[in-house]
């Protein structure tokens, strides 16, 4: 039986690390040895504990992904890094200081086991590299974006970027970091059906959550709660009783 190789995960969303150590419970051969919130702890950690395998968000406090592995190799050999992010735009520069693979969120348990062998591979020096072509189509397989009509124009939105979706007077909202514009999709649910899934929830009647954006539960009344968006400043939603449930068992609440 092969050796089990030690992996530890590195991202500042706690809703991701959760998801993570669920999915490679399920895959034989890989165990979890920590996890980090961020850059400067997953250095700390990496030199440290001498993890085979790291799964490495990008978009993190302190050090960003790219700056742990400039940090790291400052002082030594880095080991196998799979770039794991809810963003497509980073899938060149990640080629470019070789990593692994690049996957993007939600994660497909399918997809991480294939990135984990070919990363036992590369640690036994008999993996070869991926061409940027390959590397390429893979994140464009999953990359997805939604048009938003805003004005007179239509502007294509990554799924990533959406906060969440709104549906009133008959017309369905989209709402990202940057701005609000009207979708296509005539009801949340017609909208749900054509996005990833596991990366949106319904969370009331009348709105449509993506569950990685979530930055703050906030207590209301009634032992229900609202559920604050994207960061310190972002839009407050509720979250209704019916959904209240299902969301904390998926923030593993």
């Amino acid at each position: 039986m092969s050796e089990t190789l030690k992996v530890l995960i590195v991202d500042d969303e706690r809703p991701a690390r959760k998801d993570l150590t669920r999915i490679l419970g399920k895959i034989e051969g890989f165990v979890k040895v920590g996890e980090a919130s961020d850059g400067l702890k997953a250095v700390e950690m990496i030199r440290t504990g001498a993890p085979d395998i790291v799964l490495l968000d990008i978009q993190m406090p302190g050090l960003d992904g790219f700056q742990v592995l400039g940090r790291l190799g400052e002082t030594g050999d880095i080991p196998p890094v799979i770039f794991i992010t809810a963003y497509d735009q980073y899938a060149m520069r990640a080629f470019n200081v070789h990593a692994v693979d690049y996957i993007l969120k939600p994660v497909d348990e399918d997809r991480l086991r294939e990135a984990l062998i070919r990363a036992r591979e590369r640690a036994a020096g008999t993996a070869p590299r991926q061409n940027l072509d390959e590397l390429l189509r893979s994140v464009g397989a999953l990359a997805q974006r939604v048009p938003v009509r805003r004005g007179s124009g239509v502007v294509m939105v990554d799924v990533q970027e959406i906060l969440y979706a709104c549906v009133s007077d008959g017309e369905v909202s989209i709402v990202t970091d940057d701005l609000e514009g009207i979708s296509s999709r005539r009801s949340l649910d017609e909208l749900q059906s054509e996005l990833p899934a596991g990366m949106f929830m319904r969370v009331h009647r009348a709105y449509l959550a993506n569950v990685y954006r979530i930055h703050e539960i906030i207590p209301w009344e009634s032992n229900s709660f609202r559920i604050r968006m994207g960061s310190d400043e972002g839009p407050v939603i509720p979250v209704s009783r019916a959904n209240a449930r299902e969301l904390k068992r998926r923030l593993h609440l």
